[in-house]
């Protein structure tokens, strides 16, 4: 059953990490850079086939949430989809985060891969990051950039956004990486 979703295979599931993740990333309150660790769940639910004329698509319906230490609220969430197209050998993650960014990153790979890198510029006339008004004039995405390797049951990320941000005279890279645990 689950050829048809060729690299996405082994990320169906229910995913969970401790508190393995560290997101590194200016901090308005404390006026620094911080890393800080936090703990994340992840849903990845299988669909598909989705034909777009002549092209036919596998995806990963998917919703991420993070929390630091004890919070309630996460400080993070995500929802999307991951997408393979496997007559191309195309693959993208497409998603939202609810402060105004939508991102399609994506990269060409092969049906078997455990480690694929996708990515997204800001401007980009394919894999492109689109942001809100007040975004692009505070802190504007300038790339996105997703290292994921797939195990038997753990999945990893290294993320890098590349931020312009007003407290910065240079470009800042907002990082986070995380390692889940399949739970069902």
């Amino acid at each position: 059953m689950t050829s048809e979703w060729g690299p996405l295979a082994g990320l169906i599931g229910e995913w969970e990490s401790e508190t393995g993740g560290l997101d590194t990333a200016f901090s308005h309150s404390r006026k620094e850079v911080l890393g800080s660790p936090y703990r994340e769940k992840c849903s990845m639910k299988p669909f598909g086939p989705v034909d777009n004329g002549a092209q036919s698509l596998y995806g990963l319906d998917y919703r991420s949430a993070m929390w630091r230490g004890d919070e309630e609220n996460p400080f993070h969430t995500e929802v999307g989809y991951w997408l393979w197209d496997a007559a191309s050998g195309e693959l993208m993650k497409c998603f939202v985060i609810p402060r105004g960014i939508t991102v399609l990153a994506g990269t060409m790979t092969s049906a078997d891969a455990t480690t694929f890198t996708l990515e997204a510029t800001l401007g980009d006339s394919r894999y492109v990051i689109g942001e809100n008004t007040y975004l692009a004039s505070n802190a504007s995405s300038l790339s996105y950039k997703a290292t994921i390797t797939v195990g038997d049951a753990t999945w990893s990320y290294d993320e890098v956004t590349t931020l312009r941000m007003n407290e910065f005279a240079e470009p800042f890279a907002h990082t986070d990486h995380n390692t889940l645990h399949r739970v069902s």
